[in-house]
């Protein structure tokens, strides 16, 4: 299979590569790492005019933690590198951990962290990763730059808030606090495969009381877009986290996904696979406070 032909562009800065995407004679695509755009424009989903190549613009390669403490990923940033980095695997262990779970490592190689979010299938890791970390979304554009929260930037299946003359920069992970757990989990029938369903869960422990201050539970796999569960949430927020808040978390979860059904599962196999993985994911966040 192949492509129809298109020209390909290599921008030096994030400006040149916003004009070639403004260009309203031309339709564009930006391309990173291209684990996702490639086999489209292979089945012809996608037909661009133009691919703007975005993996040599210096600033959008840099990966580091700013004055604030919030780590910066660029858009150029590989997804193994992010994984591997000792800044990430120490402050975001959730991050690299659902990286870990994307494919296999010649995926990982290619892929970018920023790519696999504009892209955003909702059966994909790092979408779901990003809501549970509250992430911050650098939208640059020929209307100047502006910063749209994880809640806010996944619009539907294939769809987010970068328009398309537009392109994401950056996005922000905020540092967590130090009594936090964390854990991701999923269903998949093969390494490697989209998963089925997954979940990804972060608690924070009031150290004192010994119990749950705060809760973030997110699903994948659950509906057109990553799934928070406030019902979950609640459940698990002033427990200990023992056996009947899970079992609670896990009710919510049963009552309040809304999956659908595919070739791959139905939705109800898709809500008791969310309930069990829900149940493991508080119990190992727990342990990991």
């Amino acid at each position: 299979m192949k492509p129809t032909s298109f020209d390909y562009t290599v921008p030096s800065t994030v400006g040149e590569a916003v004009a070639l995407l403004a260009d309203e004679e031309r339709e564009a695509k930006v391309v990173a790492g291209g684990q996702s755009l490639i086999p489209m424009l292979n089945m012809r989903l996608a037909r661009p005019e133009v691919l703007v190549d975005i993996s040599r613009i210096p600033e959008l390669g840099r990966l580091r933690v700013d004055e604030s403490g919030s780590l910066r990923v660029g858009a150029a940033v590989r997804q193994a590198r992010a994984a591997a980095d000792t800044e990430v695997r120490g402050g975001w262990p959730l991050l690299a951990a659902a990286i870990e779970h994307i494919g296999h490592p010649q995926i990982r190689n290619r892929g970018t962290v920023c790519g696999s979010l504009a892209h955003h299938d909702p059966a994909a890791e790092l979408p779901t990763a990003a809501l549970a970390l509250d992430a911050r979304f650098v939208i640059t554009g020929p209307r100047g730059t502006r910063t749209v929260t994880a809640e806010d930037f996944f619009v539907a299946t294939f769809a987010t808030a970068v328009e398309a003359d537009e392109l994401l920069t950056e996005v922000v992970f905020p540092p967590l606090p130090a009594d936090h757990g964390w854990a991701f989990e999923e269903l998949t029938r093969r390494h490697g495969d989209f998963a089925t369903v997954g979940v990804a869960v972060v608690l924070e422990r009031d150290a004192a009381a010994g119990v749950v201050s705060s809760a973030r539970v997110v699903f994948s796999g659950a509906g057109p877009v990553p799934v928070r569960l406030p019902g979950a949430e609640e459940a698990l927020v002033g427990s200990d986290a023992g056996e009947e808040p899970r079992a609670a978390a896990a009710r919510a979860a049963l009552a309040g996904l809304t999956p659908s059904d595919d070739v791959h599962a139905t939705a109800e196999y898709r809500r008791e696979g969310a309930a069990h993985l829900l149940v493991r994911a508080c119990t190992t966040a727990w342990e990991r406070c």
